[in-house]
């Protein structure tokens, strides 16, 4: 599931306030509204935006490397909303019943309801891009957020199938496909309108690997039952894919192995608890917690071959991300100091 935490950065100054006003109000002109279809549902669900981490950190690549700045808004909206449309799916994959904080547009509206604005904001996402494009004569947009979209999508459709959830090899490609396009779409498309192409690859690889960790932070906290589901361990029961529950059963001599993956296939309810408790007593957590800062010592490595302009760019998500990592180990850490 795609979550997202309460931190403090950059965003507290005056300027960003000013930019999530601006966001918002512009978001605003482009919904259904009152008295149209899916009016309602699309007030609820942006009523609370979120931190907007996406749309600003477009804003200010476009500001750094002196992008048309009715180019930047349309293509960072664009990304913000077409992360929304997949927030609001997301909800209706994993059943969670609320996001940020509120009822989630599928509990509230029902799947039908929630179903429909999601594709209506995919519709507006692309929209804008194309805006976007014809403003900064960037034909290539269109094309960058369409392949974002079908990494994203492939990434979801990877986590039905449980049989490949408990591979680690599997398990990275998923998170990265789910996590990363949608950080990476705002820098490569403002690169793109500004003529630094040559960046894409970079910023690529630096936004999947600081995705994964981010991931990997995200499961930890699903078992310490502080990742804002309704039960620890829920992504055992629901068999999404998770890191520790891929690392516990790297660790597993082979019958105790066939034993586990027979259960998990299965997809019985059955001895979830008993499965939930041998993984947390387990070296497992311990394991992806080594895994997750390696992750973010590589990222920092490769942050520094990005374009200078762009460095300045990505701290307030990097500072976002780093915080959930380091908040998943402190929170594990407290709970199980022994093993620490």
């Amino acid at each position: 599931m795609l979550r997202e935490y309460p931190v403090q950065d950059a965003d507290a100054s005056h300027e960003i306030g000013s930019t999530t006003e601006l966001l918002c109000d512009f978001i605003a002109t482009r919904l259904p509204q009152p008295g149209e279809p899916l009016a309602e549902a699309a007030a609820h669900h942006f009523a609370k935006p979120g931190k907007m981490l996406r749309a600003k950190m477009a804003l200010r690549a476009a500001n750094a490397l002196n992008v048309d700045r009715a180019a930047g808004l349309h293509w960072a909206v664009a990304i913000e909303v077409l992360h929304n449309a997949s927030l609001i799916h997301d909800d209706i994959c994993d059943g969670d019943r609320l996001r940020r904080g509120r009822p989630a547009v599928w509990s509230k509206f029902g799947r039908d309801v929630a179903l429909a604005l999601g594709d209506w904001l995919i519709a507006l996402s692309f929209e804008l891009a194309a805006e976007a494009a014809q403003r900064s004569q960037t034909p290539m947009l269109v094309k960058i957020l369409a392949g974002h979209m079908k990494m994203t999508t492939l990434g979801e459709a990877r986590e039905f199938d449980i049989q490949r959830n408990c591979d680690w090899k599997s398990y990275l490609q998923i998170a990265a496909d789910k996590t990363a396009p949608l950080l990476t779409a705002p820098l490569q498309g403002v690169a793109t309108m500004a003529l630094h192409a040559g960046a894409s690859t970079k910023i690529c690889s630096y936004f999947r690997c600081l995705g994964n960790a981010y991931q990997v932070a995200n499961d930890m906290l699903n078992f310490s039952g502080d990742d804002g589901a309704e039960t620890s361990g829920s992504d055992l029961a629901r068999r999404a894919p998770n890191a520790v529950v891929v690392l516990f059963r790297d660790q597993l001599d082979d019958t105790t192995k066939s034993r586990f993956d027979s259960w998990y296939a299965s997809g019985c309810t059955a001895d979830v608890e008993l499965w939930r408790e041998a993984i947390i007593e387990s070296s497992a957590i311990k394991v992806a917690a080594v895994k997750m800062y390696g992750m973010l010592d590589e990222s920092e490595r490769l942050a520094a071959t990005l374009p200078p302009e762009l460095t300045e760019v990505i701290q307030p998500v990097w500072q976002m991300l780093q915080q959930v990592c380091e908040r998943s180990a402190s929170k594990l850490s407290s709970q199980n100091g022994s093993r620490w």
